[in-house]
């Protein structure tokens, strides 16, 4: 039997997930990475620490399966974004540790571009505006800070990727330093109006082209994998962000088909289709690209600040909780959130406000209010804001979005889909299948390995799922929404004082 891999190399750790050619996932692996001890505000990763984490899942995986690496055909590979790695092109050593996309410590740097000439065109140009977290400013801090990644980049040894390229030059056998598109553009440097890097922006931040990798369609011999101690190697085939990997292995390849994963934060992915969609503050990504001949497709992003975050500090911080599960045990013992607005803007507010400067507010408490309308309020804040992201996309692209897929650690709980189909007004489809990333990177390897000839052959997900249909009229869900947008509102003004 010949198996399909595919790697989500996630934040938190590695999962590996093996497929057959019916579609069926056969084994299944996972192995956590901590963060390195680092000062408040820095987020670092030990890149051994990450290769190690995906050598252990695919371990997993094949004994989960009782498969040898000789039965695997192919591997794809989604990878976290704005994470960077730096290592040498000679010995394959990590130059420094990898700095996340959590880590805040280029805020001040990240301000600071507006006032460089050219910002006006920074969104346009990159598909999203560099905050923070863009691996750009990450790379901008090194070149001033790293003495090593300047000595490597001057002796042209330098390699810089996100976690998939620095895994194929840790565990594998690259063939040159090749990453998709999609994880291209996540360097922070790359122009999607030309189709290359852009160098006015690489010389602002302080940075050359030196080590940065080629970009390459989703499907594409990008070198081979040792799958086990005693070297047994397999192609890897593909190679994309974990996002885009998630919407392909939903299935949303359709315009307007569009996935939400309510992890750490909330991201919300819609499927633009062949043409890449014009929008003020939504972020427009490359999709995949199924080969050299094909054309490149586009999704649109946008998510919440905090979800998963916020659920932890009612539990850790105040007190609110006893766990993750009693969020959903007590917004199920209330009818509704009784006149409560729960507004988490903890790091401020994304699309459509932009707006960092808002804080975190509960409005409308009484004495008769306990910790149960509050979860309940907290729940119904998520569904406002999926609903003003969901909002914005049909606004300002005309892409019409009939119903939603949904994935990540709330959405497990009933109520969470259901007040968001509720307030949205889109159906709500969580299927049992919850490793959509790593299995969208399984089966992009199995196309580009002729397991499957086209799109339109590729197994769908697996049956069995929930729908969840909105129960609320129109009045209602609109009443609530007004008043949400209301508590919004006065955040936004309480910030800007």
């Amino acid at each position: 039997m010949k198996l399909l891999l595919g790697l989500d190399l996630g934040t938190s750790g590695a999962k590996a997930y093996l497929l057959d050619d019916s579609g069926r996932r056969v084994g299944l692996g996972y192995c956590a990475v901590r963060r390195l001890p680092t000062a408040p505000g820095l987020v670092e990763l030990d890149p051994q620490a990450v290769a190690a984490s995906a050598a252990e899942a695919i371990r997993q995986a094949l004994a989960a399966a009782d498969a040898k690496p000789a039965q695997v055909l192919a591997v794809g590979m989604a990878s976290q974004r704005d994470t960077d790695f730096v290592w040498d092109a000679h010995t394959r050593q990590p130059l420094a540790a990898a700095i996340s996309w959590q880590d805040l410590r280029t805020s001040a740097q990240a301000e600071a571009h507006a006032a460089w000439k050219p910002a006006s065109e920074l969104r346009q140009r990159l598909g999203y505006y560099p905050g923070p977290w863009c691996a750009a400013n990450h790379l901008a801090w090194r070149a001033q800070h790293q003495p090593e990644f300047c000595q490597a980049a001057a002796e042209g040894r330098l390699r810089i990727g996100m976690a998939a390229g620095w895994l194929l030059a840790a565990l594998g056998d690259p063939d040159g330093h090749m990453h998709d598109h999609s994880l291209v553009q996540k360097t922070g440097l790359w122009d999607m109006r030309t189709g290359d890097y852009w160098d006015e922006w690489i010389a602002h931040l302080g940075l050359s082209r030196m080590g940065l990798p080629t970009a390459a369609p989703t499907l594409y011999p990008y070198g081979s994998l040792r799958l086990a101690d005693r070297g047994e190697n397999a192609p890897v085939l593909a190679m994309l962000g974990d996002q885009q990997a998630a919407l392909f292995g939903y299935g949303c390849r359709q315009p307007g088909q569009a996935e939400c994963t309510h992890g750490t934060a909330t991201f919300v992915n819609v499927f633009a289709g062949e043409t890449a969609p014009h929008s003020e503050n939504l972020n427009v990504y490359y999709a995949w690209r199924l080969g050299e001949a094909a054309a490149h497709t586009y999704c649109l992003e946008a998510d919440t600040t905090a979800s998963g975050s916020a659920v932890r500090w009612m539990s850790e911080r105040a007190g609110l909780l006893d766990g993750e599960t009693s969020l959903h045990q007590l917004a199920s013992a209330a009818p509704d959130a009784g006149g409560v607005i729960f507004v988490p803007a903890f790091t401020g507010l994304n699309v459509p406000y932009n707006d960092h400067r808002a804080r975190a507010t509960l409005l409308g408490l009484t004495l008769n209010h306990d910790r149960r309308h509050i979860a309940r309020a907290f729940l119904e804040a998520l569904g406002y804001q999926v609903r003003a992201i969901l909002e914005t996309v049909q606004a300002q692209t005309g892409l019409s979005i009939h119903e939603q897929y949904v994935g990540g650690g709330l959405s497990r709980a009933d109520l969470a889909c259901q007040v968001q189909a509720d307030l949205t007004g889109i159906p709500v489809y969580r299927p049992d299948e919850s490793e959509t990333t790593a299995r969208g990177a399984a089966l992009l390897a199995g196309l580009a390995a002729g397991v499957w000839r086209s799109v339109d052959d590729l197994p769908p997900l697996p049956s069995g799922g929930t729908w969840f249909e909105p129960r609320l009229s129109a009045a209602q869900r609109d009443e609530g929404y007004a008043r949400w947008q209301r508590a919004v509102a006065f955040v936004r003004a309480w910030g800007s004082q």
